[in-house]
């Protein structure tokens, strides 16, 4: 399968971040990356992880992203990429990729963060919306995302909508239930990714105030 060219000059010391661009919407995250000075790279193969600084999972139809993943032998070295410590971004699709539980249906998820969600908990196609989070920091493209149903004791809620998780973190992985890089908000990417917070090797974000990491999402 055709690997995409990193998105950097030749000998640029910029860092670069994976997309795994198997299926779904891969390109507009590039766009923000670019846009907080990283350079990008498309992951559709083992060898597309070596040398990334980080990695991001995008929306998309998680059912056929595992399946493609399957396809791509993908699954081993993903889950050691993570396992590993390096910053990694998941999005919608991603998230339940991400999480440790998934309903309506189940299906198969890598477990990196202690969470259940809930796949389209948050409407069908029809019924997607766009909404700023109750902070009013984050500005969230809500599309068949999935709902976190609940969090555990050591993840961090970073982002709430009408009181409820939509933002995790736990260590080098923060998780979102929404679209950030369609509503062009690198809020998110630039917490993980920018190149000062690589250097520094700790993400930006902290819990959102007033929020226990150890009580559960409502659904």
């Amino acid at each position: 399968m055709h690997t995409a060219p990193d998105s950097g000059q030749v000998g640029s010391t910029l860092p670069i971040i994976g997309v795994l661009a198997l299926q779904g919407g891969f390109e507009a995250h590039e766009k923000s990356l670019h846009t907080i000075g990283c350079a990008t790279r498309r992951v559709r193969s083992p060898a597309d992880l070596q040398g990334l600084a980080g990695l991001v999972l995008p929306g998309g139809e998680s059912s056929t992203m595992l399946k493609l993943i399957g396809w791509n032998d993908l699954w081993e070295p993903l889950d050691a990429f993570v396992r590993a410590g390096n910053p990694v971004l998941a999005t919608c699709a991603g998230l339940i990729l991400a999480a440790s539980g998934v309903t309506h249906p189940a299906q198969k998820s890598f477990g990196w963060l202690d969470i259940d969600v809930a796949r389209n908990g948050w409407g069908r196609q029809n019924e997607s919306f766009e909404a700023m989070d109750d902070a009013q920091r984050l500005r969230c493209v809500f599309i068949r995302a999935p709902r976190i149903t609940r969090v555990g004791s050591a993840v961090e809620v970073i982002a709430t909508f009408g009181g409820e998780a939509i933002a995790v973190r736990s260590g080098n992985l923060i998780g979102a239930s929404f679209h950030p890089e369609l509503a062009e908000e690198a809020g998110l990417h630039r917490a993980l990714f920018a190149p000062e917070v690589l250097a520094a090797g700790a993400p930006l974000l902290h819990p959102t105030p007033g929020r226990s990491a150890n009580v559960p999402a409502k659904i």
